[in-house]
């Protein structure tokens, strides 16, 4: 009998996992049991990354990516084939969002931003499936959010590309079934969750709301955001690790094209 979300014998690729949810899925997909490779171009981040699952007696490995790098999503695949010899599981984690509104935001940050979470999905996708056909099996795994459901005032290049991979999963669950390649496709959409992304370029949403910022300035205070969220409860990294290795392994083998909401129903109303 198959364990639930056993992932040994499988060989993941996490992209973004250097922090927040890419670090806690290459560490969730590793305590069960699978091979991993955590890529970031923070190579200090990714470091830590890949301590933390040695330490704790799992396998895994860095590389540095840009994940709007076709040239460097070749070489990453082909390093894989070389020295894993396979791929299963392919999680498009890497991301980043930009705060501004449509007349304030820059053609620069939009291409940019879609370069990141909407490019980097779909050369990941293109480029893991012939690798994951030849190992007889995979399932790929992206990283939208709720921002890809439903719009969201002064996030609208953020929800235009998590909207974009929540319709390039199904669209990519659909071609593989169709060609009857053993892959399957599936988004997951996190809500309110406490990682480094409420940071950084997201802070431009709250530049003409200084209360929204947490003491310091460099970051949005998360329990104000998270008030949206019944209870006012905000999610942790692992919440949506948990469902990410339940989507790599097989016991979600007839889980296909569909979307993963984990939000504690903050869309449910």
């Amino acid at each position: 009998m198959t364990l639930l979300n056993d992932c040994s014998s499988k060989v993941a690729l996490i992209t973004g996992a250097a922090t927040g949810i890419g670090r806690s899925c290459a560490q969730k997909l590793a305590e069960a049991g699978a091979s991993v490779i955590a890529s970031d171009i923070d190579l200090e981040g990714l470091q830590k990354t890949v301590a933390l699952i040695t330490e704790a007696g799992g396998k895994a490995r860095a590389c540095e990516q840009d994940v709007a790098q076709e040239s460097v999503w070749q070489n990453i695949i082909a390093d894989i084939k070389a020295q894993e010899g396979a791929l299963h599981v392919l999680v498009n984690n890497a991301g980043i969002a930009i705060g501004a509104s449509i007349l304030e935001m820059s053609l620069d940050d939009w291409r940019r931003q879609s370069a990141i979470n909407l490019d980097g999905v779909f050369l990941g996708c293109k480029y893991a499936i012939p690798l994951m056909a030849d190992s007889g099996a995979g399932s790929i795994i992206n990283i939208s959010s709720v921002a890809g459901l439903r719009g969201a005032a002064g996030l609208a290049g953020y929800c235009a590309t998590k909207g974009g991979v929540r319709l390039l999963s199904k669209s990519v669950a659909s071609e593989c079934a169709a060609a009857e390649l053993p892959i399957r496709c599936n988004s997951v959409h996190p809500g309110i969750i406490d990682t480094d992304i409420w940071g950084r370029e997201i802070a431009g949403i709250a530049a003409n709301n200084p209360e929204m910022m947490a003491e310091g300035g460099n970051r949005i205070d998360i329990n104000l955001v998270a008030a949206g969220v019944p209870g006012g409860k905000a999610g942790h990294p692992d919440d949506i690790a948990n469902g990410v290795v339940y989507l790599a392994s097989d016991a979600s083998s007839y889980v296909n094209g569909s979307e993963l909401v984990i939000d504690y129903a903050m869309t449910a109303r």
